[in-house]
């Protein structure tokens, strides 16, 4: 993207201060390898070095994990390979945990100006969450200018009237989701989960629907795995870029900044339960690491994970010999 290009994006989506701190789902080439999910899990311990986020580090993360995904080294081939013939890309950030553990603005703008590069017009890009503070919260303006970058909320779009439904998810969706994109790329952050035990890419789905305070009860099972599965959740979603770049590992999903950790990481793939369990792992080292209790310990594992890997729901994979585990 030109610089002028660039700047003007960042003006347009960015608030004052960047933040520092159906069927069965349809398989990329590069998604699997004998048979296993693949995960990346790309790391660099210097995004925080100044202080705050350096926005090119962040950016050539990025280019590193989707070409370790992909296998294809050039960043606009790397994108093509995930997006096939898709027109209009939706990104669903998290940005319920207030500004101090949102969606980073500039791994979302990132995201926005590879998927421009590789063919995708401005206007076919949508940014969204389901309440329009928490877009703010991830250090974002609302846009709707249909020659740029769309910012909105599901607040903002609408809801659908006839409710969807599977198992124990009764909920409307967002319109955004059902009427407005060909593809969503998951842009969850990496949180601990005071009831689920974890909020990550499966659970970023509840920002998708009117009422999820509805889908709370019994630790989030099996209602995170049951609102993945409604066919059009299942089959839109297909991509996660997970930002791990910081976390909370205790209290969440609100901000504690005494519980604040920098994993410096993106965790990316296209097995949504794969992609949790891989979370779920990083988050219990480190807990492990800080002394305090494991989630089982603490009463709360997340249940759904191994619900949504289940024959019933059959979302993905929570075995690790299954999953093919790439740190790069």
């Amino acid at each position: 993207m030109p610089q002028e290009t660039r700047r003007e994006f960042v003006q347009q989506v960015a608030g004052s201060a960047l933040l520092a701190g159906s069927g069965s789902l349809p398989a990329l080439a590069a998604a699997t390898q004998a048979g296993h999910s693949k995960v990346i899990v790309a790391r660099d311990n210097t995004l925080h070095s100044s202080g705050q986020l350096d926005e090119k580090r962040v950016g050539a993360l990025l280019d590193r994990a989707m070409a370790s995904y992909t296998g294809k080294q050039h960043s606009v081939e790397a994108w093509k390979h995930i997006l096939r013939n898709d027109k209009v890309i939706a990104l669903k950030v998290n940005g319920l945990g207030s500004k101090g553990i949102a969606t980073h603005a500039p791994l979302i703008i990132a995201v926005c100006e590879r998927l421009q590069a590789a063919g995708i017009k401005p206007g076919n890009i949508i940014v969204w969450d389901n309440r329009t503070d928490f877009v703010q919260n991830c250090g974002l303006t609302l846009s709707h200018d249909p020659n740029k970058v769309r910012v909105t909320s599901s607040e903002i779009e609408g809801y659908e009237e006839q409710q969807s439904s599977f198992g124990v998810a009764r909920i409307k969706l967002a319109k955004i989701l059902t009427r407005q994109c060909d593809m969503v790329i998951g842009m969850p952050i990496l949180k601990d989960h005071s009831m689920a035990g974890l909020t990550f890419a499966m659970k970023n789905m509840y920002g998708v629907v009117d009422r999820p305070m509805d889908l709370h009860g019994t630790g989030c099972s099996p209602a995170v795995a049951d609102l993945n599965c409604i066919p059009v959740v299942r089959q839109k979603v297909r991509f996660t870029i997970g930002d791990a770049l910081s976390s909370v590992y205790d209290g969440g999903p609100g901000f504690h900044p005494e519980r604040l950790w920098y994993p410096n990481a993106l965790i990316v793939g296209e097995d949504r339960v794969a992609v949790d369990h891989t979370a779920w792992q990083m988050l219990e080292h480190k807990r492990a690491e800080a002394g305090i209790k494991s989630l089982d310990a603490a009463g709360r594992p997340p249940r759904y994970i191994a619900v949504a890997a289940d024959n019933t729901h059959a979302l993905g994979t929570n075995d690790p010999a299954r999953i093919h585990l790439q740190e790069v």
